[in-house]
């Protein structure tokens, strides 16, 4: 499999063809701590912790460190598939520049793909040609280049996920987007310790139903569901990746009553934290089995 990287310094790019050659590695933990970029032509099956998403034309998927990838099913064309670490550039750190954090990745909606229309498809191709033809030139600027192309891509994936999802917030002058983006980044940063809305909304500097009553204005779901729906996710990733009880996922997600978090649990999900585990493994397993047969 032939993979082009830059690696210096603690500084750690990447780009692989997305195709049979690669896919099993790319659906491994060889690349879980990165975060990574992946750029799909039309009629791929690609699964995002637990929900599953089918490419109707190009699109592009932004895959945070913490969540599971995989491709279900490859396309008739290769894809792209970038991965690269905080020290090569982080989104946090770097926010003022691609304003990506909270929308990208870790958005309201945990939607992680974004369209990509066929009169910008040029300009994706263009990019993601242009990183691979860097990876070949071996100088002092590649470093710099490969970091120039991969904010070029943040910034236009950013400007078409905002046209796909908030075209009617933006359109309104008495809206306040950022409000939404910088809650979401509180949420993913802390929710293993604060569950209110009025924990958000003082690190806001807020009232509480203030940021309520904003985000019923931009018809985006209400800040408590962001909270829980944040909350369960992680849940059902350690349910079903780690060998943590139901016991132990309540007390790391700051829970001090097992019960009640189970009882949460229930609410959103229909079943117990068990039952989620037992049906998610009885799934995988008739999936490997059929894989096989």
């Amino acid at each position: 499999m032939k993979q082009n990287i830059f690696d210096a310094s603690l500084k750690t790019i990447g780009l692989v063809h997305v195709n049979a050659e690669s896919v099993d590695m790319i659906n491994s933990d060889a690349y879980k701590a990165y975060i990574k970029i992946m750029y799909l032509p039309k009629g791929c099956k690609v699964k995002v912790d637990f929900n599953i998403y089918e490419t109707e034309g190009p699109a592009l998927f932004f895959i945070s460190p913490n969540q599971v990838l995989t491709i279900e099913n490859l396309c008739a064309e290769s894809g792209h598939f970038i991965f690269y670490n905080r020290d090569f550039y982080c989104i946090q750190i770097h926010d003022e520049e691609v304003a990506c954090d909270g929308l990208l990745f870790n958005n309201i909606h945990n939607m992680p793909m974004t369209a990509v229309p066929e009169h910008e498809a040029a300009f994706i191709d263009h990019l993601f040609f242009q990183i691979e033809n860097e990876f070949t030139l071996k100088d002092s600027s590649q470093e710099e280049m490969l970091r120039t192309y991969l904010k070029q891509l943040l910034i236009k994936s950013t400007r078409l996920w905002k046209q796909q999802h908030l075209g009617g917030v933006l359109n309104d002058q008495n809206n306040d987007p950022d409000s939404f983006r910088r809650f979401t980044q509180l949420v993913d940063a802390h929710y293993k310790e604060k569950h209110t809305v009025a924990d958000y909304a003082d690190l806001m500097l807020i009232a509480p139903k203030t940021l309520t009553h904003r985000f019923k204005r931009m018809n985006l779901p209400q800040p408590n569901e962001v909270i829980k729906n944040r909350i369960i996710l992680e849940a059902k990733r350690l349910l079903v990746h780690t060998a943590m009880s139901a016991k132990e996922i309540a007390y790391e997600l700051g829970y001090d009553d097992p019960a009640y978090f189970s009882r949460l649990f229930f609410i959103k999900t229909g079943e117990s934290p068990s039952g989620f585990k037992a049906k998610f493994l009885t799934q995988k397993s008739v999936k490997a089995a059929d894989l096989y047969s």
